[in-house]
C-alpha cells in the first residue's frame, strides 16, 4: 500500500515533526498490517488529505482510524527539541 499524507502548510508543525508521523505511522502500519509491504509519505500542501492507494476499503478505512489515533496521542510518541 502506499499511504500519502499532505498537512496543510499554513499550519506548520514543530520542526521534525512530519518524520516523526511518518515513522510513527509507518510503526502502527507494520503491526497492523504485517504482511503487506506499505510506504508512508508525509508531506505539506495546501490542505489536509490521506490517499491510500493499493488497499481494499477496509484497509483503507484501518489506516485513517490509525492515522487519527496517532496524531491523537503525539504527545505520548513526539518530542520536540
Amino acid at each position: 500500500m502506499r499511504i500519502d499524507i499532505t498537512v496543510a502548510k499554513n499550519r506548520p508543525l514543530p520542526a521534525g515533526a512530519l518524520d516523526a508521523l511518518s515513522a510513527e505511522l509507518s510503526r502502527r502500519i507494520a503491526h497492523d498490517f504485517p504482511e503487506g509491504e506499505h510506504h508512508v509519505n508525509v508531506r505539506y500542501a495546501t490542505g489536509n488529505q490521506l490517499s491510500v492507494t493499493g488497499g481494499c476499503k477496509t484497509s483503507r478505512d484501518r489506516i485513517t482510524d490509525l492515522l487519527q489515533e496517532t496524531w491523537e496521542s503525539a504527545d505520548d510518541w513526539f518530542t520536540h527539541d
